[in-house]
């Protein structure tokens, strides 16, 4: 049974207002009237933040349960600046995230939830992913996960492990090396340990219009009365467009 979490997020549909207003606006004016209510040090924050994030490393969870592990997750994709985590679901349960795990991570990765495993793979074989499956006598261990040129880490459920028809997409798997008496570490540990060997030394990859996205997002999210200023240039964001809905885990 999935915990009861209070105050847990399901991010894609708390995201698809603001991203999908965000699609139909222009983003460089958005940049231009907001730029300047931000302080230098937090324009260079911005700047340095969406400058170095990645589209060639991706993660993939199979129907996580536990609304701490996704959040867990979550927070490690923006930590290590991935851009995109895909979310397959199983049998009606929507994805959650505690909000007081993530710590406003949601508001930064973009979150794709599929509701099969061959729409997630579809998706994931049209960028160009390698998916490589967490395993404990995984061939790859940490380190190699940096020299595949596009990588998708894929998570298993926190009791199942990786569905059989993922496992068969991947071509490879990794290991998290062990020196004690445990076998396996929690999901979201994991995942933790491969995306900061899997994303080091690699620079930042997203397209300027990519980047110009993401600084638009962020200004609109975190300067005091943007849709108000925004209004006032003739640039209307809607009704709602920038609430995250609260859901219960």
């Amino acid at each position: 049974m999935r915990r009861r979490t209070p105050h847990a997020i399901q991010v894609e549909l708390a995201q698809k207002r603001l991203l999908a207003r965000l699609a139909g606006l222009d983003h460089a004016a958005i940049v231009r009237v907001l730029g300047p209510f931000l302080t230098p040090e937090r324009q260079a924050r911005f700047d340095a933040v969406f400058s170095s994030r990645l589209g060639s490393v991706t993660v993939l969870m199979d129907a996580p349960y536990d609304p701490h592990n996704g959040a867990a997750v979550l927070r490690s994709c923006d930590a290590f600046g991935v851009q995109r985590l895909h979310v397959v679901e199983r049998g009606g349960i929507s994805f959650l995230a505690a909000r007081q795990v993530a710590r406003g991570s949601e508001q930064w990765v973009h979150v794709r939830t599929y509701p099969t495993s061959r729409a997630a793979l579809d998706v994931l074989a049209a960028s160009g992913h390698e998916l490589v499956a967490t395993h404990p006598q995984g061939e790859l261990a940490p380190e190699d996960l940096r020299s595949i040129p596009k990588v998708c880490l894929v998570l298993g459920n926190e009791r199942d492990g990786i569905h059989e028809e993922l496992v068969a997409a991947c071509k490879r798997s990794v290991r998290v090396p062990m020196r004690g008496f445990v076998e396996s570490l929690n999901v979201s540990v994991t995942g933790a340990i491969l995306l900061q060997h899997a994303t080091s030394g690699r620079p930042g990859d997203l397209s300027e219009d990519e980047q110009r996205a993401l600084q638009a997002r962020a200004m609109i999210l975190t300067i005091d009365h943007a849709a108000e200023i925004l209004l006032a240039n003739g640039i209307s964001l809607g009704e709602d467009a920038l609430g995250f809905e609260e859901a219960a885990g």
